[in-house]
């Protein structure tokens, strides 16, 4: 299945990765920087939940993906199903 992230759902993602990105970068400088164990903690946590964030964004455009083309009839039940599967598994990565 191919993610086809447009507009402001792209602009969502891609934003919430940058926003973790700067603050992965944050973290590595409060660290070479010798910074308080709990500041640290606390940079990185917001990182994750932005990582967090980001990829339950993509999965429920992927749901969307996925439910569209079932009811468009462009998945047959074999299909459907087998999609279904991969996008629990993706769904209890992130969990």
């Amino acid at each position: 299945m191919e993610l086809e992230l447009e507009g402001e759902s792209l602009k969502a993602v891609l934003n919430r990765l940058r926003r973790a990105q700067g603050q992965i970068s944050g973290v590595i400088r409060m660290i070479e920087e010798g910074r308080d164990c709990e500041d640290v903690v606390m940079q990185l946590a917001a990182a994750s939940r932005a990582l967090d964030r980001a990829g339950f964004a993509i999965i429920a455009t992927g749901l969307q993906q996925c439910v569209a083309d079932i009811e468009s009839g462009r998945k047959n039940g074999d299909d459907a199903e087998a999609m279904r599967a991969r996008m629990e598994k993706l769904f209890l990565s992130l969990a």
